[in-house]
């Protein structure tokens, strides 16, 4: 399955999002910011949402504390007149990984495959060495991506 298309469209629409950490949480979790900024008390908001104030700064409490439902943070998110926006951002564009990912197996099998030509006195020199690397993570990239998530990463 060839999932190239799907890391390209995904890496597109991710880009506006990176770096990730300019979107950081605040300390006290974005809830209650916008609600501070929005000069909404708690029992206000716990009024919109059904609850009680004590309810809220629960809610809040657990927002800071990366212990919220996203059901939760939703429910917030509505209150406060906000949409959630919900994603994972990979640090780094998913072909970049893919490839960084493909390279260091081949290299991990070159180094392998070199070792046993060394002692075998069949040794090649850097540049040709460099060249079956490359030409390995070509094939890896054109065969099951699943394959390149076997292996342990060190």
């Amino acid at each position: 399955m060839d999932t190239a298309p799907a890391r390209k469209a995904l890496d597109r629409r991710l880009a506006p999002l990176r770096p990730a950490d300019a979107w950081s949480v605040p300390s006290r979790g974005w809830a209650r910011a916008i609600r501070d900024a929005l000069g909404m008390t708690t029992a206000q908001l716990g009024r919109r949402l059904g609850m009680t104030q004590s309810n809220v700064v629960r809610l809040e409490q657990a927002e800071a504390r990366q212990a919220i439902t996203l059901q939760s943070l939703d429910r917030l998110a509505r209150a406060l007149d906000c949409t959630l926006v919900y994603a994972l951002v990979p640090n780094r564009p998913l072909e970049q990984t893919v490839r960084d990912r493909a390279a260091v197996i081949a290299a991990r099998h070159q180094r392998a495959a070199g070792h046993s030509m060394r002692l075998e006195d069949q040794g090649i020199d850097r540049a040709e060495e460099d060249a079956q690397t490359e030409a390995l993570v070509r094939n890896l990239l054109a065969g099951t991506p699943s394959r390149l998530w076997d292996e342990p990463d060190a």
